[in-house]
């Protein structure tokens, strides 16, 4: 199964079961990449989302016209900062971002749950590593990468380039068959 792709200077394309490294400055306007990928040739779409609430993922969706009716959002931040939650069939909460077996097992879930073309993006690998730790965190993006490799559906992971030795960011580039790059300056580059 083939995917478009609509990110700048990257291939049109990409096929079922390619995860897709997303390096950014920790300050990088990522939504736009983000969305992008998300609402372009899909049919359902699971949104990890490891650095901001459900609430506010779904007004960053909102904002930028992504049909939310496609998507499930699981929330790992709002239960650890109190925050009253309802799940829904579109959202689903965990503990915290270091329940990296709860982020996995939920990915499992949606994939095998929902049918056609199917994206993942994980936001962010950088704050599950905070939480849970760097070696947790790589065996969670190791996992992912598998049951999207096994569905073949597509992934895009966050990664703040910046706040990782370089050896843990190499180590990141090398488990994804594509990298894209946005500088400080907003400049989008690829590596397929």
């Amino acid at each position: 199964m083939e995917y478009e792709l609509a990110i700048e200077n990257a291939p049109e394309t990409i096929s079922g079961g390619t995860g897709v490294l997303l390096l950014h400055p920790s300050t990088g306007e990522t939504d736009r990449i983000d969305t992008d990928f998300l609402s372009t040739d899909t049919d359902h779409m699971l949104i990890v989302s490891t650095r901001t609430t459900a609430r506010e993922v779904e007004q960053k969706l909102e904002h930028y016209e992504v049909d939310e009716e496609r998507a499930v959002v699981l929330d790992t931040l709002s239960v650890e900062r109190g925050y009253t939650r309802r799940p829904t069939e579109n959202v689903k909460y965990l503990s915290s971002p270091d329940d990296v077996s709860g982020i996995v097992e939920t990915t499992r879930e949606f994939l095998t749950s929902h049918e056609g073309k199917r994206r993942v993006s994980v936001d962010s690998v950088t704050e599950m590593a905070y939480y849970a730790d760097e070696e947790r965190a790589r065996g969670a993006v190791e996992d992912i990468l598998a049951l999207i490799r096994e569905h073949d559906a597509v992934g895009l992971f966050h990664l703040a380039e910046e706040v990782h030795d370089e050896e843990i960011v190499d180590g990141y580039r090398e488990l994804f068959d594509g990298v894209v790059e946005l500088s400080a300056d907003g400049t989008v580059t690829s590596d397929f």
